[in-house]
């Protein structure tokens, strides 16, 4: 683990702390570390799951004839 000095803006930290239930700057910083880019890999998961489906490559008429959902 990389140990820095940074400066932070101390009511978005708090503010951070309250949002994520930790209890440390350390944890806190982590943890918001963690959700960017957890964030980001989802957004990244859904766009390219949309561009296969736009593209005809991801078809669901089988699960919504299964599920009753075809119109």
């Amino acid at each position: 683990m990389t140990k820095i000095l940074v400066d932070v803006n101390d009511a978005m930290l708090a503010e951070a702390m309250e949002l994520l239930g930790t209890t440390t700057k350390k944890d806190t910083v982590n943890h918001a570390l963690e959700e960017v880019v957890a964030r980001h890999r989802r957004i990244r998961a859904f766009n390219e799951l949309a561009a296969l489906f736009d593209s005809g490559r991801l078809d669901f008429s089988d699960l919504e004839k299964e599920w009753g959902w075809e119109e």
